[in-house]
């Protein structure tokens, strides 16, 4: 395995082009940011959009590794594969377990085949934790995970997706401190994921601290992102379930990039607007059916790339 630094961000993303897509019938329970709805329209505009976030991250230099989706298998979320595998500077690879049986179809290993074998990054270690799903319990990568890969804290949102031993487990195996709480939308239900309150870049951290309803614990993230150096913006709930939140923080050609959607840049006001531009440049895309119907947005759609590359 590499020794190298783990950084905070990443210049290379793992994206999958759907052959499918669509509201997940097994996930409407736990994610209130989705609706209903499928078909073959439905699913080709799906596909454009994610064609438009990969030109898009591809013009401002970020390297997107995109490959085709699962012919063999109905997997109406895989346009999302940050839930299910999530990659470590050190040569690391983690499997994550996941709350919907169909969406464990999703865990594909010919494309960590493929970018080892094709695309030149090198994997010395596989960290399988699904296991965890024999006892119902779940945790799904880089959507349960926020992780400050500099001060190795990982945030996370407890949830029926995330459960407290899976994310023991992780910590021990990936060596990392946890934050975990509990989180609930404007109606009290659970926040099904953690990137949907929360992003983490390598200068400034974006968090809807209402949402966090148990004072010692809202108290605990704004001190530690606070402490770790980091600007930081604060968001409403309505900016939230906007997907104010659901961003990733890339290294392009130029400098760091913010990746999220139109509809989450719109969310913000002109002074988080300018506080955002300071640190980074903005890649905007308009993915209103992904939004709407799979309820998640451009950091979802993004596994961070962080292996090595292979030497020669």
């Amino acid at each position: 395995m590499s020794d190298a630094a783990e950084t905070q961000t990443a210049n290379a993303v793992l994206m999958v082009r759907p052959r499918r897509f669509g509201s997940n019938p097994e996930t409407l329970a736990s994610n209130f940011f989705q609706q209903p709805g499928s078909g073959t329209e439905i699913a080709e505009r799906a596909r454009i959009e994610v064609d438009r976030v990969a030109v898009a991250l591809g013009a401002a230099g970020v390297r997107v590794e995109i490959f085709a989706g699962n012919h063999a298998a109905d997997t109406p979320d895989e346009v999302f594969p940050s839930n299910w595998v999530s990659f470590h500077a050190d040569g690391t690879a983690v499997l994550y377990p996941m709350l919907a049986p169909n969406r464990r179809r999703e865990r594909r290993g010919e494309l960590l085949q493929a970018l080892e074998n094709e695309r030149g990054y090198e994997i010395g270690r596989i960290v399988d934790l699904t296991e965890h799903e024999l006892e119902g319990r779940y945790l799904e990568a880089t959507g349960s995970l926020v992780l400050d890969r500099i001060q190795r804290v990982a945030y996370a949102c407890l949830s029926p997706r995330t459960h407290a031993q899976a994310l023991a487990d992780f910590a021990a195996r990936l060596g990392y401190a946890t934050l975990p709480f509990h989180a609930t939308d404007e109606r009290g239900q659970a926040i099904y994921h953690t990137d949907v309150l929360m992003s983490v870049g390598s200068s400034l951290a974006v968090v809807c601290l209402e949402a966090i309803h148990e004072r010692e614990a809202r108290e605990e993230v704004r001190s530690r992102l606070e402490a770790s150096g980091r600007a930081l913006i604060e968001l409403s709930k309505a900016q939230m379930h906007a997907f104010a939140a659901n961003q990733l923080e890339l290294r392009g050609r130029d400098g760091p990039v913010l990746a999220m959607s139109t509809e989450a840049w719109g969310a913000f006001t002109a002074p988080q607007r300018r506080k955002l531009e300071a640190h980074g440049a903005i890649v905007a895309a308009a993915i209103p059916t992904l939004e709407a119907y799979g309820g998640g947005s451009v950091r979802c759609m993004l596994a961070e790339i962080h292996l090595p590359r292979r030497r020669g």
